[in-house]
C-alpha cells in the first residue's frame, strides 16, 4: 500500500502546465502573470486634480482661515483681497475665478498671481497652479470666489507619476490578476497580458449502467452523477474544463474517446468502477497509450485509485473511484493540486487550520483519513471547532448528501484509530458557501 504522500509526490512530478500565453485583460482576472509589466509612461501622465474644488497658488490663500487682526487696516495681505465676515474671527480671502477646468480638457488655462480656476476632479492642473481649495472650503463662486481655510503647496493634487514612475513594475511576474491588477493594466495601456492560462481538464465517466441526467434510467441504470460533480470540482479549482460525459467499457470506444481527449487536454480524470474486472478491461483498453496503475492508497476513502501518464506527450490521468463522495475526495486530494500546480500556483493545497473535536471520531488505522465535517469558529476564545457529519463516527462513505453539508474535510493521521472530544486535528477548508 502506498502511502498519501507518495502518491501525491508521483502525481506532482507529473505536471504538464501549459505554455503562456497573451490573453486580453478582460480574460485575464484569476489567472497567474506570466511577466513583469513594465510601465512605458508614469501615472498619472500629468498633474491632476483630486477633489472638485479651485486650482490656486497655495501662498495665495495663506491667509485663509486665519484669525483676524483687531485692525484688518493693519493686515499686509500682499495684494490679496481679504475680510472678515460678520460673525466670524476668522479670515476669508476673495479671488476671481478666470476659468472652468472639466477632466479632458485640452486647451491649457495660465493661472496669474492672485487668481483662482475652478476644476473638476481629474481635470488637468492649469499652470502656476500649486494647490486645490475643495468646493466645500468655499462658496462656490463662479465669478469671484470666497475661500476660508488655506492650503499647502501639492494638497489634493495628484502629481505626475503618484501612481507609478516611469520604468516601475506594475504588475509582477507570479501576481494573481484580481480586479485591482485589471484597472492598473487599463491604466499604464496594457490591452493583453502574458498569463499562465487555465489548464485543460477533460471528465469522463465510464460504465455501462450510467445514463445521462436528460435521459430517464431503465432497470439496472443509474444517473451520471460524476461527470458532473468532478467537473464542477475541476472548475473550482481554476481548470477550463470539458465535460466528456458517459463512456462505456467497450475496448475501442473507450480507447477511441480517452485518446482524443489526450490532445487537447493537460489532465484527464475517468471515473468508474477501479477495482477487479471492471478496472482491468479499463487498464487493458489503454493499455497502449501507457500504463494506468491501479494501486491501493493509505487513504479513505477513495483507497483504491489509479494514476498513470498517457498518450505521446504523457498527459496526467486519473481513475477514480465509482462512489461519487469516494470520486470527490480522492479529487480534492490528488487531483486539486495538480490543477493548481499547472495554474502557477506556489501554495496547491487547500488551507488547513487545527480544531478541537466536539465529538469522538473513528478512523481507520494504517490509512490517513479525510472525513466530511462541519467546520465552527468558538467567539470567545477564537478556536476553531469541528465535528464529523454522519450516523456513525467515520460517516456513511456512499451518502452524497452529508458531502453537500460539508465545509471542511477532518484529515485523521494513519496511525490514529479514535479521536476523543476535545482533541486537536488537522482540518482541510472546502469551498466557502454563501
Amino acid at each position: 500500500m502506498r502511502s498519501v504522500q507518495d502518491q501525491l509526490s508521483l502525481v506532482a512530478a507529473s505536471v504538464v502546465a501549459p505554455r503562456p500565453v497573451q490573453v486580453a485583460i478582460s480574460e485575464a482576472q484569476g489567472l497567474l502573470c506570466a511577466e513583469e509589466v513594465v510601465t512605458t509612461e508614469p501615472l498619472p501622465g500629468f498633474d491632476q486634480v483630486a477633489v472638485d474644488g479651485y486650482a490656486v497658488r497655495a501662498v495665495d490663500v495663506v491667509l485663509a482661515g486665519t484669525p483676524a487682526p483687531a485692525e484688518m487696516n493693519d493686515l499686509d495681505a500682499g495684494g490679496i483681497e481679504v475680510s472678515r465676515p460678520e460673525g466670524s474671527e476668522d479670515l476669508v480671502v476673495h479671488l476671481p475665478v478666470v476659468g472652468d477646468v472639466a477632466p479632458g480638457s485640452r486647451n491649457p488655462i495660465r493661472l496669474q498671481p492672485g487668481q483662482a480656476v475652478r476644476v473638476q476632479t481629474g481635470a488637468p492642473m492649469p499652470t502656476l497652479a500649486d494647490a486645490v481649495v475643495p468646493l466645500r472650503w468655499t462658496d462656490g463662486g463662479d465669478q469671484r470666489v470666497m475661500i476660508g481655510h488655506s492650503v499647502d503647496s501639492g494638497d489634493y493634487v495628484r502629481r505626475i507619476g503618484d501612481d507609478v514612475q516611469l520604468g516601475d513594475v506594475a504588475v509582477s511576474e507570479g501576481a494573481v490578476i484580481g480586479p485591482a491588477q485589471v484597472g492598473l493594466l487599463a491604466a499604464v495601456g496594457r490591452s493583453r497580458v502574458l498569463v499562465h492560462p487555465r489548464p485543460r481538464v477533460a471528465v469522463i465517466s465510464v460504465g455501462d449502467e450510467l445514463v445521462d441526467i436528460d435521459r430517464e434510467p431503465g432497470p439496472g441504470q443509474v444517473f451520471d452523477v460524476n461527470s458532473y460533480a468532478l467537473a464542477a470540482a475541476a472548475r473550482d479549482a481554476g481548470a477550463d474544463v470539458h465535460r466528456v460525459g458517459v463512456a462505456v467499457r467497450d475496448h475501442d470506444r473507450l480507447r477511441e474517446v480517452v485518446e482524443a481527449q489526450l490532445i487537447r487536454s493537460e489532465i484527464v480524470v475517468l471515473c468508474g468502477s477501479v477495482g477487479g474486472v471492471a478496472s482491468r478491461e479499463v487498464a487493458e483498453a489503454l493499455g497502449d497509450l501507457g500504463e494506468l496503475e491501479i494501486k491501493r492508497i493509505a487513504m479513505h476513502p477513495g483507497s483504491v485509485q489509479g494514476f498513470g501518464r498517457l498518450g505521446k506527450d504523457e498527459i496526467p490521468t486519473f481513475w477514480l473511484p465509482a462512489n461519487p463522495v469516494s470520486a470527490l475526495v480522492t479529487f480534492e486530494v490528488m487531483v486539486r493540486p495538480l490543477i493548481r500546480i499547472a495554474l502557477g500556483k506556489r501554495q496547491p493545497r487547500r488551507r488547513t487550520v487545527r480544531a478541537r473535536t466536539i465529538g469522538p471520531i473513528a478512523s481507520v488505522v494504517g490509512r490517513t483519513g479525510y472525513l466530511r465535517g462541519q467546520l465552527m469558529r468558538d467567539e470567545r476564545s477564537g478556536e476553531y471547532l469541528v465535528q464529523v457529519i454522519g450516523e456513525s463516527a467515520t460517516g456513511t462513505s456512499h451518502l452524497l448528501a452529508e458531502l453537500a453539508e460539508a465545509n471542511c474535510l477532518i484529515v485523521v493521521d494513519e496511525d490514529t484509530e479514535e479521536l476523543d472530544t476535545g482533541d486537536w486535528v488537522e482540518v482541510m477548508f472546502l469551498a466557502q458557501r454563501g
